[in-house]
């Protein structure tokens, strides 16, 4: 999914990344505000990870974002 979608829904698909990353804190999460960057550099600080690694991770989740619209659509 293009993330210009996701940050335009970002109150739809928040949830999901809450439960993606729960090591993030509610200050992190009202910081990201949808923000791919955003997003990134509070995994990365987080979880001790690259910012490589968590650009791939935040690009994976986006990913199966697709299943989760699909079957929301679907119900």
């Amino acid at each position: 999914m293009k993330w210009d979608r996701i940050e335009s829904q970002w109150n739809e698909f928040a949830g999901s990344a809450r439960a993606h990353w729960n090591k993030l804190t509610d200050d992190d999460w009202q910081a990201i505000t949808g923000v791919k960057g955003h997003l990134v550099g509070r995994i990365q600080k987080r979880y001790g990870v690259t910012p490589e690694e968590a650009g791939k991770q935040v690009d994976e989740w986006a990913g199966s974002l697709l299943d989760f619209v699909g079957a929301s659509k679907n119900h």
